[in-house]
């Protein structure tokens, strides 16, 4: 193809060539001298100031390309009609002269001709029909609400063929001009339909045998054609309805010649509505439409005749069929079954979608036409009974009725009607194309480019007008999804349906008790997950219905029912389309139901399978939900941190490593109470062994601090290869606090020593600076931002605190704790062990901080005075303002801290002497008190208690939050998910119990304090 000439891009900045993709090229051969002789090629402009005007209107249109093509097809077979003799072309068209005077009818056509080929091939087939868009003497545009003229004379089925196709043709030349909007349209296509249902209806009847008698015959509108906001486009449902037996035979006749003449004419006429559908009779009377709709109908059915209109034959029957089954429509919702028969309805129609189609169905596809429709009719069901301004049979008119009744927001009616408005607009210029029947946006550009001109959308600055019309699409579909799912879901449907008529008026104070005994908190946000998660392609939404039964009963067990469904949402978002996982959900045994009790009640699980979806594969062994030994970490992190030379990749990997050992333990915990769903992992001979769980609160801080102690050893593995160090420089890490005691939480930092030892030649100083710079680059890439949690590295329990320096050499810390260290540091140091480095020089700091933590002598007494002191000050200044003394975990009354320096007081004093004594973990240091006589074995026991109770709850309060927290609350979703982590069913039982525990362990602890 040449390159276009100066002529031809002229006539490209109209529109013309863009469909073809020739730059004008053709639009010059119809628009010049041989065509229809608008346009001069060597003056490249248009022949005079009428062509000028009538360029510019074809520029308008949605397809200037069709527009014109059809326009130079019309004019040619208005030429052939004439029967001219002159071969130039020289005769004067009288179409063009017309659409050259008359500025209304130029607009009009121009506007059809661009917007619809089949209109277009019909106005070629009869030249003269473009008249019917002349603009009348008076100026106004030709009346378009749906009327048939008389055409004259020919077969009736013929001349009714013509009238429809004139009387189409103005409402579609409204509808494209403005001159209609959408509600006036669909009323007009509706009035059509009834006109061209009561033209047939009596050319059926004068089609009968002489002699028959005119049946009584009612032909009732339904569905579209009922509601009055028929498309362009679509199958006409009907019920036939006879008065009398006696009008059945030939009630029948019409009723099928009429269906005979309206598929010649206009559309297919479907009743498979009526009673039995396609396998009952085509006419019932009456008396047998009451009798099968009282016995047999199903909810579908009674949904179906909202939407009754009379609308041809004998019209006062057709009202009183309504009338005689108005009252089994309201008393349809009534049924237990009623409901949920509508959602499954909903469902069963997007099932049958294509899945090739499903993104781009506006009708049947979630986020369509058919959401609005099914939640307006199913409230109209429930509610309609007791509030006859429901009883509407139009989408429009019920919603806005639903809004003014209250019984849907205002801001979501105008969503939905918006999305309406918009839907039905797309679904017009889809069918008014080629009269064909069809609600899928197609996928080829070229088509996607002429329906966003279609409907209006220009290009903008950065965005073309098929983006505009995508952007809107997207934003129109999400919101009637979800809004479809807020008001067809909402759970306080079934119990509006069950209560009689006289009884609907339903107080404010009565749905909030009935959403209180559901559980929500926010039912319709809640259950526009369970919509969102059970629509899309069939066979994920199939499975998912499976699964959501189960699931939900396992949600509603749980505090906060909603927020499991959300995070089970979160996740299935995520996972949705991986082949495996709603396949493991269903066949994986208790994973689904472990999955729905780890979601709903714990918030740090939650949110660390959402960084790590594929995690839940833990929840399907056994064995996978049991801590791995110490040494497996340790290997596994190492061998993950050497993979990169990059130290920060290193630590990413170690990192991600943690989060998955993080999800084993957190869900074992959370699984340990839970019946069935309790993991029980086998030891390698076979031997069952317990889950670490809540119930063995040292299980669980030891296997956290094992994690804790891998992390450290990668990231110093890493840190190392990092920083230039001299050789034989040792270096180790020493624990303290929780993770030296193996009694790490959830969101416990890494409190530390770091030691290093130099080599024999090397200088001070230089020791120093490069074990300075592994310790700060070992914390420095456990602090990098990353989507997993973080490990804080806390070395504040060093000698002189922020102030000291933050590495020291064995040498140092040992003149330290020999001439300046006071009691609350030896205190301090009974936690201490060794976590990573050189084992050997770890294994030379324990040595050396023994007589200072294991004083020969034990404490004096100013020691012991001192220790006591602080104790007080510690509760008094650390205890946040406004806590609660007698819930606080940590702080308060028999609470960890009360426990802890009790038994650290009695080591301090007596494990010089009794080596049994010297360990970093609380209840073992307890326990041996214990034996060797120095606490009473019944204060043991209440201390361990106490201690014990305040660790799970300080863990789960961590579980169920999701974040750090002290403070057991006395009332609440959070302490009613404590209670339930620790298998306690009455949370107000509970807290009578931890406050109980909590007073009889800090009288014990007082009494070691005080000995």
């Amino acid at each position: 193809m040449g390159r276009p000439t100066r002529a031809t891009g002229r006539l490209a900045r109209y529109g013309f060539g863009t469909a073809e993709g020739d730059g004008g090229a053709r639009a010059a051969d119809l628009l010049g001298p041989e065509g229809l002789r608008l346009w001069q090629p060597a003056e490249q402009e248009p022949v005079d100031e009428a062509a000028a005007e009538l360029l510019a209107a074809l520029s308008r249109a949605a397809d200037p390309d069709l527009a014109l093509r059809q326009l130079h097809r019309i004019v040619e077979a208005e030429s052939r009609i004439a029967d001219s003799t002159a071969t130039d072309g020289s005769v004067e068209s009288s179409l063009l002269a017309d659409l050259h005077n008359d500025p209304g009818l130029r607009r009009r056509l121009v506007a059809v001709l661009g917007a619809s080929s089949a209109l277009g091939d019909h106005l070629v087939a009869h030249p003269e029909h473009y008249q019917a868009l002349r603009t009348a003497p008076d100026g106004l545009a030709p009346i378009a609400e749906g009327r048939l003229e008389p055409a004259d004379g020919g077969h009736p089925v013929a001349a009714l063929r013509t009238a429809y196709r004139l009387a189409l043709l103005r409402i579609a030349a409204a509808d494209l001009t403005g001159g209609r909007g959408l509600e006036q349209t669909m009323a007009a296509l509706s009035a059509l339909a009834d006109a061209t249902l009561s033209a047939a209806y009596e050319i059926a009847v004068a089609e009968l045998a002489e002699g028959t008698e005119r049946p009584r015959l009612a032909v009732v509108a339904m569905g579209k054609c009922g509601g009055g906001e028929l498309n362009y486009v679509s199958d006409v449902d009907v019920i036939f309805v006879a008065a009398e037996d006696a009008d059945l035979s030939a009630a029948t006749q019409v009723a099928t010649r009429l269906i005979s003449i309206c598929g010649l004419v206009a559309w297919p006429v479907d009743a498979a509505l009526r009673p039995e559908g396609s396998r009952g009779p085509l006419v019932r009377t009456l008396a047998s439409h009451l009798a099968y709709y009282r016995r047999w109908a199903r909810t579908w059915e009674f949904q179906a005749l909202l939407k009754a209109r009379p609308a041809a034959g004998d019209l006062p029957l057709a009202q009183e069929w309504i009338d005689q089954l108005a009252p089994l429509v309201w008393r349809a919702a009534e049924r237990p079954e009623a409901v949920e028969d509508v959602r499954a309805m909903r469902r069963r129609i997007i099932d049958h979608i294509p899945p090739k189609e499903l993104e781009r169905e506006i009708k049947r596809g979630p986020g369509g036409l058919r959401d609005i429709e099914f939640a307006v009719q199913l409230l109209q069901l429930v509610h309609g009974r007791g509030d006859e301004t429901l009883r509407e049979p139009g989408t429009i008119p019920a919603l806005r009725a639903l809004v003014a009744g209250g019984y849907v927001g205002r801001a979501d009616g105008e969503a939905l009607l918006r999305g309406y408005r918009f839907l039905r607009s797309v679904e017009h210029r889809l069918q008014l194309q080629g009269l064909r029947r069809t609600h899928t946006v197609p996928a080829e550009p070229g088509a996607l480019r002429w329906l966003a001109a279609a409907l209006g959308f220009t290009a903008t600055p950065g965005r073309s007008a098929v983006e505009s019309f995508r952007a809107e699409w997207v934003t129109h579909a999400t919101e009637v999804r979800r809004l479809h799912a807020k008001l067809l879901y909402r759970p306080l449907l079934e119990s509006v349906a069950r209560v009689p008529a006289d009884g609907l008026r339903l107080t404010p104070e009565a749905a909030r008790n009935r959403l209180e005994i559901l559980g929500f908190a926010d039912p319709a946000g809640a259950l526009r997950h369970l919509q969102a998660l059970t629509g899309g392609v069939s066979r994920t939404a199939a499975i998912q219905r499976t699964l959501l039964p189960v699931l939900l009963s396992e949600f509603a067990d749980a505090p906060e029912p909603d927020r499991g469904l959300l995070n089970y949402r979160k996740v299935s978002d995520k996972l949705g389309s991986t082949p495996w996982y709603l396949r493991l959900l269903r066949d994986g045994g208790p994973v689904a139901r472990r999955l729905a009790r780890v979601l709903s009640l714990s918030r740090y699980v939650a949110d660390l399978l959402a960084r790590d979806p594929e995690a839940l594969r833990l929840l399907a062994e056994e064995n996978e939900l049991a801590p791995r030994p110490p040494e497996v970490l340790r290997e596994g992190f190492l061998a993950a941190a050497a993979r990169h030379a990059d130290p920060v990749e290193a630590t990413s990997a170690v990192r991600a490593l943690r989060r998955r050992e993080l999800v084993r333990v957190a869900c074992a915990d959370v699984l340990c109470r839970a019946g069935s769903l309790a993991p029980s992992p086998t030891r390698p001979d076979g031997a069952n062994r317990p889950a670490p769980g809540l119930s063995d609160i040292t299980q669980v801080g030891t296997a956290l601090a094992d994690v804790t102690d891998a992390t450290l050893a990668a990231a110093l593995r890493a840190a190392r290869a990092s920083q230039p160090a001299p050789e034989g420089l040792r270096f180790a890490v020493i624990g303290m606090g929780r993770l030296g005691g193996y009694e790490s939480n959830y969101l416990s930092d890494a409190d530390v020593l770091f030691v290093y030892d130099p080599p024999a030649g090397v200088a001070e100083s230089a020791a120093s600076a490069a074990a300075h710079a592994i310790a700060e680059e070992l914390r420095r890439l456990l602090g990098v931002p990353a989507p997993d949690p973080p490990l804080g590295v806390d070395a504040d329990l060093r000698p002189e605190g922020r102030q000291g320096p933050l590495v020291r050499s064995l040498a140092a810390y040992a003149t330290y704790y020999a001439r300046w260290s006071r009691v609350w540091e030896a205190q301090a140091l009974l936690r201490a062990r060794f976590v990573c480095g050189d084992a050997d020089l770890g294994t030379e700091f324990e040595a050396m901080i023994d007589p200072v933590r294991y004083p020969a002598d034990g404490l004096t007494r100013e020691q012991v005075v001192e220790i006591r002191r602080i104790k007080a000050r510690v509760e008094t200044e650390r205890l946040p303002r406004g806590a609660d003394p007698a819930t606080h975990t940590k702080l308060g009354r028999g609470g960890l801290a009360d426990v802890e320096w009790a038994v650290q007081l009695v080591q301090l004093r007596h494990a010089g002497a009794n080596p049994a004594l010297r360990g970093t973990r609380t209840l073992d240091a307890l326990a041996a008190a214990e034996r060797a006589g120095l606490i009473d074995p019944a204060d043991a026991a209440e201390m361990a208690a106490g201690w014990s109770l305040a660790a799970q709850v300080r863990n789960a309060l961590m579980l169920v939050r999701g974040r750090a927290g002290d403070q057991l609350p006395r009332h609440g979703v959070e302490l009613a998910g404590v209670a339930r982590l620790l298998g306690r069913d009455d949370p107000g039982e509970f807290l009578d119990e931890y406050l109980r525990t909590g007073r009889r362990s800090r009288a014990a602890a007082e009494r070691v304090l005080d000995a």
